[in-house]
């Protein structure tokens, strides 16, 4: 009831990601639900100070666990270091400032190209948009 009282602010639809090859834009997370209102986000919240865990926090376990098994093959020190920084976040947001950190790891301990299909596998939690610039390749 309360949140048809409340104004919603207009959103744009996201831009759908671009698949002409270019450099695809992967953007932070959200810090709250979009679209969601304020009752029912209060009431999520409620309930995760109880103790019961939400979509949210189940999709941040799952997405930390695909962040540790992207670096499970890399034996050193930093890879040991980054892994107890992958279990203990918090948040996506957390996971999606750690993504710079793991690219270069996994390009130094194997290719350049491992790390992007490794990064391609991660990016898909995050939402995308297409680049600033509005040129792009002519086909012919």
């Amino acid at each position: 009831m309360l949140s048809l009282l409340l104004p919603r602010p207009l959103r744009r639809p996201p831009a759908p990601p671009v698949t002409t090859g270019m450099r695809q834009d992967v953007c932070p997370p959200a810090l709250l639900e979009d679209g969601e209102p304020a009752l029912r986000r209060c009431m999520r919240w409620l309930s995760a100070a109880q103790g019961g865990a939400d979509a949210a926090e189940l999709r941040v376990v799952a997405v930390r666990e695909e962040f540790a098994q992207a670096l499970q093959d890399i034996g050193s020190q930093h890879a040991e270091f980054l892994q107890h920084r992958i279990r203990h976040t918090r948040s996506m947001l957390e996971l999606w400032h750690m993504r710079a950190e793991m690219f270069g790891l996994v390009a130094t301990c194997h290719t350049q190209d491992e790390a992007q299909r490794r990064m391609a596998a991660l990016n898909r939690h995050f939402p995308t948009r297409s680049p600033r610039s509005g040129f792009a390749p002519l086909d012919a």
